[in-house]
């Protein structure tokens, strides 16, 4: 437990009023209209909703999960979530502008929009209570595990004190500001939580030299990072790449993520096709060009920018503590059930000096708030929008929808800290939420583009995947994962934790394509009316596009004639994805001091940059407001 100094306190002071006179600045205009208070009147600029998607995922246990990672199977386990990219750039160049000409308010909205009748009612008021209310809180009650463990390892309060200490200023201004409270908010919040992780990772070279030098008696002042580096507990930890001579590390950690785990698995954030508070982030975009912009920014900082600092946190870590029971060992107030590879973190952070350790648990608090306040309007946004006007209260006035989302906002939050004292650690939250989602991915991205998917392929997936979610993780769990290790090879062994993930896929693939074949299409009045709408394109709508231009509808309007877009887009994809890898491993190189690597793929990081925009000056997107339904 420590002890924080008057300048300390004066730090944290000062940010949570500036958080809180963000969302009061914000208030009035938020309380105007249900789009002003979730979609901020649908204006916003490309950098402040970037800055804003890029401080949401900046959750306050993404550090803990990572530095997790790293201490359980290095540097190259980050593929688990690093894989996740290709997802990203599909929905940067194929899905922003799609979700922002869409016009709907939600992303649950688009259910009735793209599909008709009972089947699609009924799909978008349950997903408004499972993701929502469900699944919402669980992610929320994830990332305030990780207040807990930094509330109990800093200062020894209780998990209540921990949740409601932590939960007080963000519920003031998610409830005053609305999205735009909290976007502004981002904007601030992320600047602190950048620099507080760069702090931390120098910080955290200096402890490790002070460990080594007080067992070996040598000057901790001597000791940098390329003795870091080359210390036994860290190097066996650095490769980026898992050992492609052995299966058992590749297959789980490279294959599976970049074959499977992109397109099959919905986990928030990294949504197949954009979803949930992304494309709430899209659909509050100005334009088009704004909303494509935001994304690939977001991705960008997400995966080149931020990953190394708490990479480096997690490395001095298995110096300073090199087994978990060392960090308790240090800090026996701790409850044992919440003590893990990924409160190593946490334990790191209290070493920092005085100011310093102010600054970093003020950035630590920023980007728990950040995501808080996020998933808190973005759930409101669910129950608001999507259940309580559509089924309960269907003529309520726009005072009373905003009236109704500040109320859910503090429900969200009341919820989400209950359960967040029943969970034990990161990686648990991460795989159970990995799994619920398994294999309906396919789905999003294809039911832009094949007219054929129903409201039914969904609901079979939905039913499908969350039976099979609930047996898997709770009729398989601690060792009786075991039963599920599946012998390939002498030498290989796939984990039942893999295996669990696949059954997942194929089972949920399957039965959502069953639901498909087996039920009738939608009418020809829905699809014709969300193609005139969104305008996808591609062969998967030719049958449609035929028969109502046969008949004088031009239902493909000033796309009638005109190639389709997708595969240009589909090689800004691979060359998106080739940019933002070649700049995450450049960043690598330079931490490795590998400079002529680092100069290679910087090099090719700018190419595929340069690359990127002058495709994109080619692609149709509308870089003038567009105005549709709902807007203020």
């Amino acid at each position: 437990m420590i002890y924080l100094t008057a300048l300390d306190w004066s730090i944290i002071g000062t940010f949570f009023v500036t958080v809180i006179i963000i969302g009061i600045w914000q208030s009035r205009q938020a309380g105007k209209s249900s789009a002003d208070f979730f979609l901020g009147g649908r204006g916003m600029p490309w950098w402040l909703l970037g800055i804003s998607m890029v401080a949401c995922t900046f959750a306050a246990d993404t550090p803990n999960l990572v530095c997790g990672l790293v201490r359980e199977g290095g540097v190259a386990k980050n593929w688990y979530w690093w894989a996740f990219l290709i997802t990203g750039m599909i929905t940067v160049f194929v899905y922003a502008k799609l979700w922002r000409r869409s016009g709907v308010m939600t992303d649950l909205e688009f259910y009735e929009l793209r599909y008709g009748g009972r089947p699609a009612a009924v799909l978008r008021g349950f997903r408004a209570v499972y993701l929502g209310m469900f699944f919402n809180v669980l992610i929320m009650a994830a990332v305030t595990l990780a207040i807990i463990k930094y509330g109990q390892l800093l200062f020894g309060f209780s998990k209540l004190q921990c949740v409601v200490f932590g939960s007080v200023g963000v519920v003031i201004y998610a409830t005053l500001g609305g999205i735009k409270g909290c976007i502004w908010a981002d904007f601030f919040q992320y600047s602190i939580a950048m620099f507080g992780a760069v702090w931390a990772a120098i910080a955290s070279v200096k402890d490790a030299g002070a460990v080594v030098a007080g067992s070996a008696g040598a000057s901790a002042a001597q000791f940098g990072l390329s003795d870091l580096l080359s210390h036994p507990n860290v190097a066996g930890k650095l490769r980026i790449f898992p050992d492609l001579h052995d299966p058992n590390m590749w297959v789980p950690m490279l294959l599976m993520p970049l074959a499977v785990q992109w397109w099959a698995a919905w986990y928030p954030g990294a949504e197949p096709g954009g979803g949930g508070y992304i494309a709430q982030r899209m659909l509050s975009a100005k334009d088009e060009k704004n909303a494509i912009g935001a994304t690939l920014f977001f991705n960008f900082a997400h995966y080149a920018l931020r990953p190394w600092p708490w990479i480096i946190v997690a490395l001095a870590s298995l110096v300073v503590y090199p087994e978990v029971a060392d960090i308790q060992n240090t800090f026996p107030h701790i409850d044992p059930s919440i003590v893990g590879d990924d409160i190593a973190y946490p334990a790191m952070i209290s070493r920092l000096s005085p100011g310093f350790l102010g600054l970093v648990i003020a950035s630590i608090i920023a980007a728990y708030m950040s995501t808080i306040g996020t998933h808190l309007n973005w759930g409101s946004s669910y129950a608001v929008n999507d259940f309580y006007k559509r089924f309960v209260k269907k003529d309520a006035t726009e005072k009373e929808m905003v009236r109704m989302g500040r109320t859910c906002t503090v429900v969200l939050m009341v919820f989400a800290g209950g359960l967040s004292m029943l969970l034990t650690d990161a990686t648990q939250a991460f795989n159970l939420l990995l799994l619920s989602g398994a294999g309906s991915g396919a789905i999003y991205l294809l039911r832009w583009f094949w007219w054929r998917i129903n409201a039914w392929s969904e609901i079979s997936a939905m039913i499908f995947t969350t039976l099979v979610a609930a047996v898997l993780t709770f009729g398989f769990n601690g060792d009786r994962e075991a039963l599920l290790d599946l012998q390939v090879t002498d030498t290989f062994t796939l984990s039942g934790s893999s295996v669990k993930f696949l059954i997942a896929v194929l089972g949920t693939t399957i039965a959502w394509i069953a639901g498909t074949l087996l039920t009738r299409p939608e009418s020809e009045k829905t699809l014709r009316s969300f193609y005139r709408k969104c305008q996808p394109g591609g062969p998967g709508w030719k049958k449609l596009i035929d028969k109502a231009v046969s008949e004088g509808d031009m239902i493909d309007g000033e796309e009638h004639g005109k190639s389709w877009e997708v595969p240009l887009e589909i090689l800004c994809v691979f060359i998106g994805c080739v940019f933002v890898y070649s700049a995450l491993f450049c960043i690598g190189s330079l931490v490795y001091a590998n400079v002529l690597q680092a100069t290679v793929l910087g090099t090719v990081s700018a190419a595929s940059g340069i690359f990127i925009f002058v495709v994109w000056k080619k692609l149709h997107v509308h870089a003038q407001r567009m105005r549709v339904e709902g807007d203020s």
